[in-house]
């Protein structure tokens, strides 16, 4: 594979995934000390997502862990994959986004999606008595956009703190409308391949013909997710990986729980039918040793052109998953020598 492509830049995204055997609080632990050690690796910056009402995954306070995490590190850029803006007035995210940036200058992010990302009780019990609809997702991102400006003369309704820090905002999308939306804005674009794979290539080239340069952004920037499983060895790595294909198993039967701990020969032991679902849901993954990583970050560098991987690491053992993250970040500095020579 050609190696003249530019280096793509790594992140991670964080579920802060409950494991089996260990409490939310440990969950939360995890969080900082991965972000500290990405932080050590030189990642460009640590996302938290919402979610609610999911057993296993303790991330609903995403503005919460957000601050968490940035007080837990020194450089790395810290924010939202993403917050779901159906569930929360403008205003609100304006308020504790600007309140994060004013906590830590130069590092906050803010990644917006339009679903819920639960189910219709808990969305129900998020929103009360509002009424709102993915439909509205333009119009609550034009009002952020204007409540994290400068404020203006005259100005009624002013976030503060918020006017003014102008927080970076990432459209995030597993389908072609944030692609078209985060385009037509000119901003940043975050496209869901660790979980929602099919349209990447679609979604991407779409964002790009039809971008259009902002105040924010003069070129497109594409970032996508990458499930990782990283080891000494590719069987290793495969073992590891299974703690994955039982979540993803999950999700898929709607029988959510804790991260389970490795299962050696779990997905020989499924119906093909399973199988063949859980590979079409981790078809961006990256799992393996570090010559098959390599070639895994070459590959999507060569297909996709994008700027950003933000790996998912969905490793049970907290320590194999900070090696993980070793595993890559040296796989990656292979794979394009010339951008380590030239750091």
């Amino acid at each position: 594979m050609s190696t003249t492509l530019p280096s793509p830049r790594l992140s991670m995204l964080d579920l802060v995934a409950v494991r089996q055997g260990s409490s939310v609080a440990d969950a939360l632990a995890l969080a900082s000390r991965t972000a500290r050690h990405a932080e050590s690796l030189g990642f460009v910056r640590y996302w938290l997502a919402e979610h609610h009402n999911i057993p296993g995954v303790a991330s609903s306070a995403t503005a919460v862990l957000v601050g968490h995490v940035a007080g837990a590190t020194e450089r790395i850029r810290v924010g939202s994959g993403g917050i779901m803006l159906p569930n929360h007035a403008p205003l609100v995210v304006a308020e504790a986004f600007g309140t994060l940036a004013e906590l830590y200058p130069g590092r906050i992010d803010l990644g917006l999606g339009r679903a819920p990302g639960t189910d219709g009780l808990t969305m129900r019990a998020l929103r009360r008595d509002r009424v709102e609809s993915e439909d509205d997702f333009p119009a609550d991102v034009a009002e952020l956009q204007r409540l994290l400006a400068p404020a203006q003369p005259g100005q009624r309704l002013v976030a503060l703190p918020g006017a003014g820090t102008e927080v970076p905002i990432w459209l995030l999308g597993s389908s072609l409308y944030s692609a078209r939306l985060a385009a037509e804005r000119g901003l940043p674009y975050a496209f869901a391949s660790h979980f929602a794979p099919r349209l990447l290539l679609q979604a991407i080239e779409l964002y790009r013909q039809n971008f259009r340069p902002s105040a924010q952004l003069d070129r497109p920037y594409v970032m996508i997710g990458v499930p990782l499983a990283a080891a000494p060895t590719d069987e290793e790595a495969e073992y590891l990986a299974s703690s994955h294909y039982q979540r993803v198993l999950g999700i898929l039967s709607n029988q959510r729980g804790l991260l389970p701990p490795p299962d050696a020969g779990f997905m020989e032991r499924l119906p093909a039918q399973h199988r063949a679902a859980i590979v079409d849901f981790l078809a961006a993954g990256v799992i393996g040793g570090p010559a098959t990583v390599r070639e895994g970050f070459l590959r999507l560098a060569e297909l996709t052109g994008a700027d950003e991987l933000m790996l998912v690491c969905d490793i049970h053992d907290p320590a194999l998953r900070l090696r993980a993250l070793d595993i890559a970040a040296q796989a990656l500095a292979d794979a394009f020598p010339q951008a380590a020579l030239a750091a």
